[in-house]
């Protein structure tokens, strides 16, 4: 079967009304961006999109475009003149790819109430002609193998039978912009993939301690940003803080027991810094409640108390095999699980405290100077903008 464009159903932004407009055009840029390179042409109009195929390879074109957010889902079609002719003969050519044995059902759907067909007519004479002409099939309209899809608009008359999800949510850029602190971990880079499903424009701070933590861990972190990147068909900005200074501090003047949510502290403050600078509404990590010590409610209410912004965490009650399992789907896994250790898990003390008293936590932390740290950590920030291919080369030259 030859087809000749691709449907796109869009997500949660057909709940949208007054401002569809506004969405429409958002996820029209993402897919002519996610698109570039394929010889096509994309239509938005307010109810779903068509992606024109010229030589592109359909699947290819689908499979570019199955984590774009604000996608529901997706179909290769075939785009006919209004006649019933042209109905048939697509629609015996769809029954030619049919196992024998099989089932099948006609559905159609008329946003053209004016054309001459109703229909239980298209059905009839469609269903009546495949009958007749394919062996070994029956007609079932509850569970059929296949499905035989026709829409009649008045541009055309579509024909498909694959429908193939995607990642649904919002378009990029219309909820908003988060700052996410991206570990190099499995959890925060699913965190920050949920959280783009509505919407949000996302740009990431990431904390690496040299000689502490290798070169090797920061190229996994960029790594980890460039396939976000790639799979949503956005850029993410990378802010790599310098954090040794204040890390080799706190290890030495916070007691072993407590230096985790002093830590968690101390980059929540840089992050709320960061995030009033590049104009973030919200913080977002990769927290799960109860995974670790610094993640109990106790602990969660200590490190909190240093910033008035919002914190977003949307794997807070998932299970972590969930996590693991989103994080395969999205292609980070691999990535997160490579030995390059972050500074977190170089400093982390032997026995945590699980509920750190806040009163105790601001004692000890009033006897060092951490702003001036801090200013200096913000002023010697790396930024790493998303390029996938020189990423990925340079990080395949440090393995």
């Amino acid at each position: 079967m030859k087809y000749d464009h691709i449907l796109v159903r869009y997500g949660e932004l057909t709940l949208k009304t007054k401002n569809r407009k506004m969405f429409v055009n958002a996820i029209r840029k993402t897919m002519i961006r996610t698109l570039e390179g394929f010889d096509v042409k994309v239509k938005a109009n307010r109810d779903r999109a068509y992606i024109e195929l010229f030589d592109a390879d359909p699947y290819e074109v689908m499979d570019a475009l199955k984590h774009v957010t604000g996608i529901l889902s997706v179909s290769p079609v075939v785009k006919m003149d209004r006649t019933e002719d042209a109905m048939k003969e697509t629609a015996l050519n769809f029954a030619g790819g049919f196992k024998g044995g099989s089932t099948f059902k006609i559905e159609v759907k008329r946003a053209d109430k004016e054309f001459h067909l109703k229909t239980f007519d298209i059905q009839d004479m469609l269903g009546g002609l495949l009958l007749r002409n394919t062996e070994n099939i029956e007609v079932d309209v509850r569970n059929p193998d296949y499905k035989v899809m026709v829409e009649v608009r008045l541009d055309g008359i579509y024909m498909y039978h694959d429908v193939i999800k995607c990642v649904g949510g919002l378009p990029a850029g219309t909820g908003g912009k988060a700052l996410l602190m991206l570990s190099g971990g499995i959890d925060s880079p699913v965190a920050g993939f949920e959280i783009m499903k509505k919407g949000v424009e996302l740009e990431a701070i990431h904390f690496h301690s040299p000689p502490y933590t290798s070169l090797q861990a920061t190229e996994k972190v960029k790594r980890l940003v460039d396939i976000m990147s790639e799979r949503t068909g956005v850029d993410i900005k990378l802010h790599i803080v310098p954090f040794t200074e204040l890390q080799t501090t706190l290890y030495d003047k916070i007691p072993d027991n407590m230096s985790m949510t002093s830590t968690r502290r101390i980059m929540l403050r840089i992050a709320e810094k960061l995030a009033w600078k590049v104009d973030a509404e919200a913080i977002v990590n990769g927290e799960n409640l109860g995974q670790v010590a610094s993640q109990t409610l106790t602990s969660m209410h200590a490190i909190n108390a240093v910033t008035n912004y919002p914190v977003l965490r949307p794997l807070l009650t998932l299970e972590k095999n969930d996590i693991v399992r989103m994080a395969k789907e999205y292609d980070t896994y691999e990535t997160s699980i490579m030995p390059f250790e972050d500074c977190c898990t170089i400093f982390k003390p032997k026995a945590p405290k699980t509920k750190p008293a806040l009163d105790k936590v601001l004692k000890f932390e009033s006897n060092v100077d951490f702003e001036s740290m801090i200013e200096k950590a913000l002023e010697n920030i790396e930024v790493y903008e998303t390029d996938a291919k020189e990423s990925e080369n340079a990080f395949d030259a440090l393995l």
